[in-house]
């Protein structure tokens, strides 16, 4: 196996390099014309919840006064689908659902970032509820190709003596609808620092390229490792102080295409440990929102964790150092479980 990685390794290097030299080329054609045409993001004046934002508003004064534009993702969105039809790496078995699932993700997104452009209402973009609408029909659609037409109906379970149960396919959509909807709103709920998403999204499939590598899926890891590619001029960009912002194009894109890749690599159950922070990230949103609904008080000063930890005084980029650093620990020990619990045979 080991000896087929090699051989392979090199392929995928190319595709890496495809995806940050394309991004690399087209980001600054992105941000002369956002910031010729001031697309600045409008930030939200009410939560999901009804009431003013006002400490989050107090946290993003900085970058509300200096301005800087959004929907960024729009390079990912080109980059990665681009580099894949070049390299003739659009594979029914390995690859069609992770970029269905990046593109699909990516163009809802846009469609937010368009209304939260140009739109007028208080939320800044598509509500909750229609959103949450269209990621679903899109998981949905994407589970039913997964489960129906490719007949993968096993759920894979790490350090289980068996290693996978069948669980049919209305159930098997369900887990994949659930994993693309679930990621995609946790990388976009983590959006929400400089290069915080994107350094760890960069992690996370860097993780699942090693996994797909382990497994022989080397159109699948070469996906994971474009992506990886395009992240990286992302983050030479976005680092503090940021550039511009992914906005809901990229963010969705990522966090759809992400819990694509975790449904290919048979691998579904590690996604909270890989994406581990991403699911602290939208937990600590969620506990917030029902704290509130239910009990009229809040845990947090400020939700997401991240914006807690900066109303507490925490650096930006203090904060976002930490994450990356814990990102990416929990990237290489969701690799070492894949290894030792029987998801790579």
């Amino acid at each position: 196996m080991f000896e087929d990685i090699n051989n392979n390794i090199g392929f995928e290097l190319v595709l890496a390099l495809g995806g940050f030299l394309m991004s690399m080329f087209l980001t600054p054609i992105y941000t002369n014309f956002a910031y010729k045409h001031k697309l600045w993001k409008k930030q939200k004046s009410v939560a999901i919840t009804g009431e003013e934002l006002t400490v989050m508003n107090k946290l993003h004064a900085k970058k509300i006064k200096r301005h800087f534009p959004t929907m960024a993702g729009i390079v990912f969105l080109v980059t990665v689908p681009t580099v894949i039809l070049a390299c003739n790496c659009l594979i029914r078995e390995q690859t069609w659902i992770p970029v269905a699932a990046f593109v699909g993700g990516g163009l809802i997104g846009f469609i937010d970032d368009v209304i939260n452009l140009f739109g007028k209402n208080a939320v800044a973009g598509l509500r909750a509820p229609v959103k949450f609408a269209m990621i679903s029909a899109l998981g949905l659609a994407l589970g039913w190709f997964f489960s129906v037409k490719l007949g993968w109906t096993a759920l894979n379970i790490p350090f289980f003596e068996g290693h996978s149960i069948d669980i049919g396919w209305v159930a098997m959509t369900l887990v994949v609808a659930f994993a693309i909807v679930a990621t995609g709103n946790a990388v976009n709920i983590s959006d929400g620092m400089d290069g915080l998403a994107g350094g760890l999204s960069m992690m996370a499939y860097g993780a699942y390229g090693v996994i797909a590598l382990l497994q022989e899926q080397w159109y699948l890891a070469g996906f994971c490792f474009v992506v990886v590619g395009a992240l990286l001029t992302y983050i030479w960009f976005n680092v503090y102080p940021a550039r511009f912002m992914m906005g809901d194009t990229g963010s969705f894109a990522l966090g759809a295409g992400l819990g694509a890749v975790a449904i290919a690599t048979r691998s579904f159950l590690l996604l909270p440990v890989i994406g581990g922070l991403f699911v602290v990230e939208a937990g600590s949103s969620l506990i917030q929102i029902i704290s509130k609904k239910f009990f009229h008080k809040k845990i947090f000063i400020s939700a997401p964790l991240h914006h807690h930890l900066q109303a507490k005084g925490w650096e930006e980029s203090k904060v976002v150092m930490r994450f990356w650093i814990i990102g990416g620990v929990l990237a290489m020990l969701g690799v070492f479980l894949a290894m030792g619990g029987g998801i790579i045979r």
